[in-house]
């Protein structure tokens, strides 16, 4: 409270020099010039303008109307008298709205005898006379009003101060738009920076992962290689589809699709995939992707995918009821399938991996005559209706 009065104070004296003699009115306006480039706001500027004007017109009122679609806002007002701060007029029905509407400045010496005005609106007021000059008159975003308690007919000095307060004002506003787009814009690369933080920390952590659990289990060097060079090859398709869509959801069939794509070119295959529109979140999407990658890579060396003739069906459905999602894959016409007795990092991740995380279950079955891995997983925030 302090401040806030120590800076009316200030603003009250400036019109005063050290001799006590009334100040040059154009020492005010530049200082208004000054003080409206060193605003940041809107409302910083209408707060600079209102004060101002009315120590530079001698007028017994301000607003500061601002363009609001098709109405004419009372953002702020320094008067005698109450105006109409914070309200709203359609733009035909008020002043202000006829001075951006036209792109002129409406000097207006008895309110009372002009059509422009409306009267009922008025008579509440002290107002008697008025100047509503347009700010920016090219394309009108505000206009500020200077009012008087008599009819008069403003000066031809007064009108001229208060349109170059205007094209002072509106150079503020463009400036502030500008410094509201570069913070915008600066707080949006932090926001980015975070992400691929974020983002890079967690495919480092897949990628070490993968990289373990293959280590493991692979049988040789050579084995190793070639396993784990699939495996980052998928995450990085994965990230391919991902940064497409600006790493927004992705569509269930488009993950299948970028997942099978490397499986697809030997001839004799038979390739379906269909179910209606799925929306995956990016994580999800990335684990869905990995999963369909090694049930190819599996089929591809052992079951449907290693011969001519072979059959893959991709299949999802929802049920709208229990609000699930049920995903199927089943394979048929390759070699007799037999269980295996020991599981290795593919099996793991097919069979415990994304059903799991998305808090359903999952299963491979081991059919004589093929393949299959069932799914099912509620819709949830990761998994739903496209």
């Amino acid at each position: 409270m302090v401040l806030k009065d120590h800076a009316m104070l200030k603003a009250a004296n400036r019109d005063i020099d050290e001799a006590g003699r009334s100040r040059d009115p154009l020492i005010t306006l530049v200082e208004l010039i000054e003080d409206l480039s060193s605003a940041r706001t809107v409302e910083q500027i209408a707060d600079v303008v209102r004060s101002a004007a009315r120590r530079i017109t001698g007028a017994d009122g301000v607003a500061f109307i601002l363009r609001d679609g098709d109405n004419c806002f009372y953002l702020d007002e320094d008067a005698i008298g109450p105006l109409w701060k914070g309200r709203r007029f359609p733009m035909s029905a008020c002043i202000s709205g006829w001075a951006m509407l036209n792109r002129q400045v409406a000097v207006i010496p008895d309110i009372y005898q002009d059509d422009r005005i409306p009267h009922d609106a008025y008579r509440p007021t002290f107002v008697k006379s008025l100047v509503m000059t347009p700010v920016r008159p090219n394309d009108p975003i505000a206009a500020i009003g200077a009012y008087w308690a008599q009819a008069r007919r403003p000066t031809a000095d007064e009108v001229r101060k208060l349109e170059i307060m205007a094209r002072a004002t509106a150079t503020a506003l463009d400036s502030a738009q500008v410094y509201a787009s570069l913070s915008e814009a600066l707080e949006r690369r932090k926001f980015l920076l975070r992400e691929l933080d974020h983002r890079c920390k967690n495919t480092l952590a897949a990628v070490q992962s993968i990289a373990d659990q293959t280590l493991r289990r692979a049988p040789s060097p050579a084995h190793f290689v070639e396993a784990f060079s699939g495996r980052i090859c998928a995450l990085g398709r994965a990230h391919e589809l991902l940064t497409r869509g600006a790493w927004g959801n992705a569509k269930l069939s488009e993950v299948i699709g970028q997942a099978l794509t490397p499986f697809c070119g030997a001839p004799g295959l038979t390739i379906a995939v269909s179910g209606p529109d799925i929306a995956l979140t990016p994580e999800t999407a990335v684990a869905m992707h990995l999963t369909v990658h090694e049930l190819a890579v599996n089929a591809t060396k052992y079951g449907a995918l290693s011969v001519a003739g072979g059959r893959l069906d991709v299949a999802w459905s929802v049920d709208h009821v229990e609000r699930t999602m049920d995903f199927r894959w089943v394979e048929r016409g390759g070699p007799p399938v037999t269980t295996p007795t020991s599981r290795g990092f593919g099996s793991r991740l097919i069979e415990h991996g994304v059903g799991k995380e998305l808090g359903g279950r999952s299963e491979m079955l081991f059919d004589p005559e093929g393949l299959q891995f069932h799914m099912r997983a509620p819709l949830s925030a990761r998994i739903s209706l496209a």
